[in-house]
């Protein structure tokens, strides 16, 4: 499955985000800009919960599939320690478990679009150690 945009993801099994650190700055932002002033960087696996809201009705279409193929997501900033903080899908944690500082690993997660194509797009969950703790 691919990524919904090309150079998002790195292509290793365990994948990384890519970001852009800014030549002049030393400014990390993601996605990494389409310039000459940015230089792609691998961005940490590991960041924790910086803030997240409950989306409960469903964006308009395109790219989302029908009506009836809508369920509420968990839409989190997490902040990459030393990086940047990114705007992604929060996955495998049922909404009352959410809390602000939670420890999540980056992991891509599939989204269905609108014409029946499945990619992959941006998602974090809890990371390991924390998910076993609450089982």
């Amino acid at each position: 499955m691919d990524a919904i945009a090309q150079g998002l993801f790195t292509p290793e099994n365990l994948p990384r985000l890519i970001g852009g650190r800014d030549r002049e700055t030393g400014r990390i932002t993601f996605p990494c800009p389409a310039s000459d002033r940015f230089e792609p960087v691998p961005l940490s696996r590991s960041g924790t919960l910086w803030s997240y809201t409950i989306q409960r009705f469903r964006p308009k279409s395109p790219p989302y599939a029908g009506p009836e193929a809508f369920e509420p997501f968990a839409l989190a900033y997490v902040e990459l320690p030393g990086e940047t903080i990114v705007e992604a899908r929060l996955t495998g944690v049922d909404f009352g478990a959410i809390e602000i500082g939670m420890a999540l690993e980056f992991e891509p997660a599939p989204f269905a679009r609108e014409y029946g194509e499945t990619v992959l797009i941006p998602a974090f969950r809890p990371a390991a150690a924390q998910a076993r703790e609450a089982a």
